[in-house]
């Protein structure tokens, strides 16, 4: 059995302590803050009124929106095995709680602190045979208290960067012994396997399941209704849509746009910013104003005289919108932020563009690699811009071709949500009692 180091311990209780004092300058980290103490109080009261201890329980982890549409996939494919478990979902970020209420779970709340106390509290409550982290988000001292009463430990949709600060000291001596703790993990490919390797877990409790990722956007592209009105978005012209964009992006998008509308005045653009608020549009649509390009606001949709720039200022529809486009653009990779989600586009069979930045992607790789994406140099972007998208105007077969291999590229995909859950339950069912306590 594992123990984390006095270090992690000392350093977690700081941590705890410490993060009151920030509150007042961040409301998210304030929300975060109170939820995570009222955490253990939530996981109780819930267990003392429906914690059913013939019945195994298993609690999943992921820390935000993205590792939760992760597991959330892999939790409802596990239940539709197990459908008499009890299930219970924690998450660290606050933007995660929407999302965390609509998974089909006995409990969901935030994580508590991860200091022996409180961790302690939560085990004893849920007993739960199986702990289940998502993607990297492990915490060391749950992982090892509940590898000490019993619980399974296992991590799903594995996810290891090359330039993870994980790999590195201090963080890979700090979590190690949570990582040895992991008794059966799925990663998403073989690299992330050799790196989870790295981290700490044994080579033999780990399995290249895939990522479910693919099934949860493939999931959610399924439930739009093909009457639904932000299809029509794109029925005025040949459409980019540009998602999750930040500034580094759209200084390259508008100014490509307007070389591109010289030649194409039919050519449409929709951009859907990652961060739409009021400040941001306001400035996009000046910036649009100023290159001669009439904009409007999908709130106001349809876009008054056909403006050629519609601004996206809503969240919660991209996924939905990049089904408006015959083309699309993904942001995130112009700057230091990282790239964001290509499989929406992808699973819409359209063509994508991105910048130079992607290489942390793994899923840019593939539809690079497959013809079904391209990417801008750092020299030129926006006359690599619109050299991309005057090709996709003019050469339709061209276009479809790539938009076809995006689409191959995400089918191939798919299944890694009934794998990981089928990885979870034989880990269980093979391994003795689920009572969530080791026998005496």
């Amino acid at each position: 059995m594992t123990r984390t180091s006095l270090w992690y311990r000392a350093g977690l209780q700081a941590a705890r302590h410490l993060v009151p004092l920030a509150t007042p300058l961040s409301p998210k980290l304030k929300q975060g803050h109170t939820g995570r103490l009222g955490a253990v109080e939530s996981l109780r009261r819930w267990a003392d009124a429906a914690r059913d201890p013939s019945r195994p329980l298993v609690w999943f982890h992921a820390s935000s929106v993205g590792e939760g549409l992760q597991a959330g996939v892999v939790l409802e494919a596990l239940r539709r095995r197990h459908p008499g478990w009890q299930y219970a979902y924690t998450h660290f970020s606050p933007s995660a709680s929407e999302l965390a209420r609509s998974l089909p779970v006995d409990i969901a709340t935030y994580l508590p602190y991860d200091v022996g106390t409180e961790v302690d509290a939560a085990l004893e409550a849920l007993r739960p045979a199986a702990v289940v982290f998502t993607k990297l988000d492990l915490w060391a001292e749950l992982a090892c208290r509940a590898d000490q009463r019993g619980s399974r430990v296992m991590l799903v949709a594995g996810t290891v960067r090359s330039g993870s600060s994980r790999l590195r000291w201090p963080a890979r001596t700090l979590l190690r012994s949570g990582y040895q703790a992991v008794t059966v993990a799925g990663a998403i490919a073989d690299e992330d396997a050799a790196r989870l390797e790295r981290l700490g877990i044994p080579h033999g409790r780990i399995q290249v399941t895939g990522d479910p990722r693919y099934d949860s956007v493939a999931q959610r592209v399924a439930a739009v209704a093909t009457d639904d009105p932000l299809l029509q978005l794109g029925v005025e012209g040949p459409t980019m849509v540009a998602g999750s964009t930040w500034p580094e992006d759209e200084r390259v998008l508008l100014p490509a746009f307007q070389q591109v509308r010289q030649a194409r005045p039919d050519a449409r653009l929709i951009v859907a910013p990652h961060e739409p608020t009021e400040r941001h549009l306001t400035r996009l649509e000046r910036a649009a104003l100023d290159l001669g390009l009439p904009v409007a606001r999908s709130s106001a949709a349809p876009a008054p005289d056909g403006a050629p720039v519609l601004l996206i200022d809503r969240l919660g529809i991209l996924q939905t919108v990049y089904g408006a486009g015959r083309m699309a653009y993904v942001g995130g990779a112009m700057g230091s932020r990282g790239i964001h989600s290509v499989l929406e586009p992808a699973a819409w069979g359209v063509p994508v563009a991105f910048g130079p930045g992607w290489d942390y992607s793994r899923d840019a790789g593939l539809l690079l690699e497959a013809g079904g994406a391209r990417a801008l140099g750092r020299r030129d972007p926006v006359t690599d811009m619109t050299g991309i998208w005057l090709d996709w105007l003019e050469n339709e077969e061209t276009r479809q071709a790539q938009g076809w291999e995006a689409r191959r590229v995400f089918t191939a995909g798919l299944g890694a949500a009934e794998r990981t859950a089928g990885l979870i339950a034989d880990g269980l069912l093979d391994d003795g009692p689920l009572d969530g306590h080791r026998p005496g």
